[in-house]
């Protein structure tokens, strides 16, 4: 993204926080606007990010400014490469840039450390060696003054030798911290003398084994915003109680203060999106995985098959605002529905197969039939697809005695196989269970399309694979994680509901031959079935593996 990007055309909808970015731009108090997206590299980004990347990006699209992409990466014990390639593509896939600006809160450990000596120098911090528990115990409550601790009254100079004893190495992890002196009685629990270095004598990831002493979050957010030059330091509601901690901190180093603006973070029903209980779920095997195609994070839901532009529309359908609410999972999975409904072409795939033979239809003899790969869209082509006299059904197509209403196959009745004949049921075979297994039928050779009864009409159209072309192929059929809307409730352990048929594994489903080879990523309508997407991890020319991304409709709530 570039430093002076033109504004982008957007029909994203009115918030807050555009009218602010309009009204600072119209009045001059900037020229351009400076964003962030800044996460810790310490796990995968989840849908919840999304919504702040979309935020952050946009809003540096639109208003013809630029954001930033920052690691706050101040917690090396925490932190991997991995976790921040990840996150770079991840930015990537949702089809943002930044350009030149790539920042880590680690390349200005210099600088902090500066500024934290220029605190201890004002008298505005010193170093305590009381333990995190002695701390935590002398914290206080809402409702009760903290206590200070008994090294509050250090000298400026003890304080100075000491921290930069701590830069050295002499003392061990834990054994000393360095806190602001601020108000043990404040209301606001984060101005009670807050910590803002730890020892911990471990390599970072980006900065090497440089530093023993590692600045907090807390310390570090509000400098490196500063640093940048960042105009609108958007965050999500959680952080309004640390907003006068980074002023007061910004207002001592007498420093440039970057306006901070906070919204109302996303919150999805059927899921959890707390990194420590998405973290808890992989360790404990509960799913395979971060990618992991029923997880929430956007590693995941790419896998799954979610596009980008799904996930950009359903942050823009739900809105910005400043009142926490949650949002019905089923909105996200209408907005992929109807991204792939206009994207995704057609294929025909059995997934439960029963065998069909036509008796009077020669055995030796095999048709194409030409389909469309989308019915509105010509210009996505067609396909041939083969036809012989031995096909696979859905077993959910055929029923022996059937119920009223039942418009598909029954002993007597006739469908019309999508694209091709209309057919008659004649009869059936049992296996020694009584169990039916296979369907006879006889068709009418003139209601191919162009024949001449191709126009005679049939109360029912069921989808088939021809069964001497058909690719066997693995399906898996994900749903939601959890069975219930708000797992993650106080009270009771949010893995008590999760859901039992969230993944089931289909290995013998017969898949049409053009999706022999269905490169790794690429999304289809399974016809009747939903839409499925070739795992980007699983699946091989020859041998597809498919997962299915969202049913045709919504199975959970009003469609049902």
């Amino acid at each position: 993204m570039s430093e002076q990007q033109p504004a982008a055309e957007t029909t994203a909808p009115a918030n807050f926080l555009r009218t602010i970015v309009a009204d600072d731009l119209a009045s001059g108090k900037h020229t351009t606007i400076v964003t962030r997206f800044p996460p810790e590299p310490n796990g995968y980004l989840h849908i919840g990010h999304a919504k702040s990347i979309c935020l952050n990006f946009g809003l540096a699209r639109d208003f013809g400014g630029r954001c930033h992409l920052r690691f706050d990466d101040t917690n090396p014990a925490k932190e991997e490469i991995e976790y921040a390639e990840s996150i770079k593509d991840t930015v990537r896939w949702l089809g943002f840039d930044w350009g030149e600006h790539l920042y880590y809160a680690s390349d200005y450990f210099e600088q902090l450390y500066l500024w934290a000596e220029q605190l201890i120098s004002q008298g505005d911090a010193y170093v305590d060696d009381q333990t995190a528990e002695e701390m935590r115990a002398t914290r206080g409550t809402l409702t009760e003054a903290g206590t200070e601790s008994p090294y509050r009254n250090r000298s400026v100079e003890e304080n100075l030798d000491l921290f930069r004893r701590m830069r050295g190495g002499e003392f061990p992890d834990g054994a000393k911290v360095l806190r602001a002196r601020i108000d043990m009685a404040s209301p606001n629990m984060n101005l009670r003398d807050p910590a803002m270095y730890r020892i911990l004598h471990t390599p970072h990831p980006h900065a090497g084994d440089k530093w023993c002493i590692y600045p907090m979050y807390d310390y570090a957010h509000g400098q490196s915003d500063s640093i940048e030059g960042i105009t609108h330091s958007i965050c999500t509601l959680e952080f309004e109680d640390h907003k006068p901690l980074y002023e007061w901190f910004l207002d001592k180093l007498g420093i440039y203060r970057p306006r901070q603006y906070e919204f109302a973070r996303l919150n999805l029903n059927y899921t959890v999106m707390s990194k420590r209980k998405l973290l808890q779920l992989v360790q404990d095997g509960d799913v395979a995985g971060w990618d992991d195609p029923r997880m929430p994070t956007l590693v995941g839901i790419r896998r799954r098959g979610y596009t980008p532009e799904s996930v950009r529309t359903f942050c823009e359908r739900i809105g910005v605002g400043r009142n926490d609410n949650w949002i019905d999972v089923g909105v996200l999975e209408e907005c992929v529905r109807n991204d792939l409904n206009e994207k995704a072409p057609r294929a025909m795939a059995v997934l439960r197969p029963l065998k069909l033979v036509i008796e009077d239809y020669p055995g030796d003899r095999v048709e194409e039939f030409e389909t469309a790969n989308h019915p509105q869209k010509p210009e996505m082509g067609s396909r041939r697809v083969p036809f012989s006299r031995e096909l696979y059904i859905e077993q959910d197509d055929f029923m022996e005695e059937p119920a009223k209403g039942f418009k598909r196959l029954s002993p007597g009745a006739e469908v019309r196989l999508r694209n091709a004949y209309i057919v008659q049921c004649t009869g059936v075979v049992k296996d020694a269970a009584g169990n039916v297994i296979e369907v006879r039928c006889s068709h009418d050779p003139g209601s191919h399309t162009g024949g001449p009864t191709a126009d005679r009409k049939v109360k029912g159209v069921i989808h088939w694979v021809s069964a001497r072309h058909a690719v066997q192929a693995e399906v898996r059929l994900y749903d939601r994680l959890f069975s219930d809307p708000n797992p993650d409730r106080g009270g009771q352990d949010y893995k008590s509901f999760l859901n039992p048929a969230s993944l089931e594994v289909i290995s013998d489903a017969q898949l049409e031959r053009s999706l022999a080879d269905a490169a790794p990523g690429s999304r289809f309508q399974f016809e009747r079935q939903g839409y499925f997407c070739a795992d980007e991890k699983d699946s091989a020319p020859g041998r597809p593996v498919f997962n299915r991304t969202v049913t045709l409709r919504d199975s959970w709530g009003a469609g049902k």
